[in-house]
């Protein structure tokens, strides 16, 4: 039997309102150690803001980090998978995506976090880790 990526996934997951701040924001990532802020607009996924789109939306662009909330930053078409899902194939949805992080949606509700490191240790075989950390990590042309 395959594994799923309820077995391999974070249960714990901190989520913001899109009402947070760039400092609640940072604040967050930096108290769990995280990258990723799943936002949650009674209780339903509304989108993701990163490290990276901290960085890359607000500061980059010149904007007030006091005056930019979440719904500013987020990604808003945010990739997915479900618990009970093969972790094989929520892996090659990271891969097709070149995304590092997957929310998990049980009914719409938000029950987990899907790392590409938690892929890799999860998968075995050292040829599937390899091709997904290569089709991740690969760049746009």
């Amino acid at each position: 039997m395959s594994m799923t990526v309820s077995e391999a996934m974070h249960k714990s997951v901190e989520a913001l309102s899109p009402e947070a701040s760039v400092s609640a924001l940072a604040q967050s990532m930096k108290s769990h150690d995280i990258g990723i802020v799943p936002i949650l607009d009674q209780e339903k996924l509304v989108g993701v803001v990163t490290d990276r789109d901290i960085v890359l939306r607000a500061l980059a662009n010149g904007l007030d980090p006091a005056k930019v909330k979440a719904r500013d930053l987020m990604s808003r078409n945010v990739v997915s998978c479900s618990p009970d899902e093969p972790l094989k194939k929520a892996a090659k949805r990271m891969a097709k995506a070149q995304i590092r992080r997957l929310p998990v949606l049980n009914d719409g509700r938000l029950v987990g976090m899907l790392s590409m490191g938690d892929v890799t240790q999860a998968i075995d075989d050292d040829d599937d880790c390899a091709d997904l950390v290569r089709a991740v990590s690969d760049h746009h042309a």
